[in-house]
């Protein structure tokens, strides 16, 4: 057995006693503000943009990682001070992504056009026979506007994808003011959606799978409720409404519609875009200027579905994972955390998201007020390019700790803990 086999072997059968270690916190909780009874850690720095991540049964992390020297990270514990000592890096001739899941034999990686799978054992570090991953579906719809893919494995055992438009509001000339709108709007038909495919079968393109959902602009934030089963996705709103229609939106109203709204997915739904926004201080849906709207009569929109929890304008929810653990007090199990990486589009109103929220839900539905669960990501610079971090990707380890990432930088990832 090689030296580096003999040390993967042993550490998956330490990492599990490390976990059980509850590694101290950082005095500081790594500047963030949590909840009382939490502290916090970062396990990593400079691994590269952080996006999304998932944690295996022994305590490893898997990160996807953006941009051209992107890729997949592997960070391990081997000492139980919740830092990763050991990093490995794999994936990156494929250019990098945001989408990871891990399912049965498979840890699968989405690029911003395929998504790819290694045959995975717990407890290696970098994938065997040389690495070169399979591809199971190529030749996603990637243009310049929403081109990352989220992924998840659902409790069927199917792989959803989801496509952003490569659009604002469906315009005929995007983002011109007073364009109006596609009806139908053609984007839908490859775009703006959630598509599913059958992971069994390697070599797909887009037109192999089924248009799960659609409806969705950009639904960066994907999660599996492990309690029903259901999918639910986070939905980045459009932008401009007061730079395309200043006759019927201050920059004001501007700054806080349309909400970033989380839908329960049903197979076949629509869910309103490109026609319908959800007003959250209204609590209805509105039907879009593009399509003959004036900003406060629902229109067709009537009958669109309503989110289950919606948030103020643009604080774009990138991240989301249900809490299935009993670390965390029993108010948590169940629930929903939110990451908000923080927006560009909030003038003149500040800069807001880049923080992780906290929903209450069960059997789909919120069973009470969002809270801040953890802030202060973003530091004294609350902007896109002045935060120290902005939240991307959020997990539950085996531990019932949370996993945090950010893709600011040189990437990070936290660590948050209950203390009780």
């Amino acid at each position: 057995m090689t030296r580096t086999l003999l040390f993967a072997s042993v550490t998956l059968l330490v990492a599990p006693l490390l976990q059980a270690r509850r590694p101290p916190c950082a005095a500081d909780n790594a500047g963030l503000t949590l909840q009382p009874g939490f502290c916090a850690l970062v396990v990593a720095e400079s691994i590269g943009p952080a996006r999304h991540l998932v944690v295996l049964e022994n305590g490893d992390l898997l990160v996807a990682t953006a941009g051209p020297r992107g890729g997949v990270r592997l960070l391990r514990d081997t000492t139980g001070d919740g830092k990763a000592d050991v990093v490995s890096s794999f994936g990156a001739g494929l250019g990098g992504g945001t989408g990871i899941a891990f399912a049965g034999e498979y840890l699968y990686f989405a690029t911003n056009d395929a998504v790819v799978r290694w045959h995975w054992q717990i407890g290696q570090l970098t994938p065997t026979g040389g690495g070169a991953p399979d591809t199971v579906v190529s030749g996603l719809t990637n243009r310049r506007q929403h081109a990352a893919k989220s992924i998840v494995v659902g409790s069927d055992g199917m792989l959803y994808v989801t496509i952003g438009a490569p659009s604002n509001s469906c315009q005929k000339v995007d983002r011109t003011p007073e364009s109006p709108g596609q009806d139908p709007c053609p984007i839908l038909d490859i775009a703006g959606g959630v598509w599913r495919f059958d992971p069994r079968h390697g070599g797909q393109t887009q037109a192999d799978g089924q248009r799960y959902a659609t409806g969705l602009r950009n639904t960066v934030a994907l999660a599996v409720d492990p309690g029903t089963g259901a999918v639910f996705a986070a939905q980045h709103g459009r932008d401009q409404l007061a730079a395309n229609w200043p006759k019927l939106y201050t920059d004001e109203q501007s700054a806080e519609l349309p909400a970033e709204v989380v839908f329960k997915l049903e197979a076949g739904g629509d869910y309103g875009w490109p026609y319908c926004y959800y007003d959250w201080r209204k609590r209805q849906n509105i039907l879009q200027p593009e399509y003959g709207g004036d900003g406060k009569t629902p229109g067709r929109c009537d009958v669109a579905p309503k989110p289950v929890v919606a948030f103020p304008g643009h604080w774009a929810p990138d991240g989301m994972a249900f809490y299935n653990n009993r670390h965390f007090p029993i108010k948590y199990r169940g629930g929903l955390f939110i990451a908000f990486h923080g927006s560009w589009n909030r003038a003149p109103l500040p800069q807001a998201g880049y923080k992780v929220m906290f929903v209450p839900i069960a059997r789909g539905l919120a069973t009470g007020a969002a809270e801040v669960f953890a802030d202060g990501f973003a530091g004294k610079d609350v902007t896109p390019n002045g935060a120290r971090y902005r939240p991307t990707g959020v997990a539950v380890g085996p531990d019932g700790s949370l996993y945090v990432t950010s893709d600011q930088g040189e990437g990070a990832v936290f660590r948050i803990l209950s203390q009780q």
